[in-house]
């Protein structure tokens, strides 16, 4: 298993608020999580992956094209 992040890491890794990266644990939308007891832990694998679906996501819904 490689290194592990705490929230705080993973919200600078994905240059994100803390705040962003509980809500979207909390509402399934954000990476692939690990819980050590009360703590919450970030693969950077996961991170990457979710960065990748997220940017991929975005272009194929066709979010920020403007209707013609």
């Amino acid at each position: 298993m490689s290194e592990l992040l705490t929230v705080s890491e993973a919200a600078r890794w994905a240059k994100v608020s803390e705040s962003f990266l509980n809500k979207a644990r909390l509402t399934g939308t954000g990476p692939r999580f690990i819980r050590l007891g009360r703590a919450i832990r970030y693969q950077p694998s996961d991170l990457e992956a979710w960065a990748q679906a997220s940017a991929a996501g975005s272009a194929a819904s066709g979010a920020g094209e403007l209707a013609t």
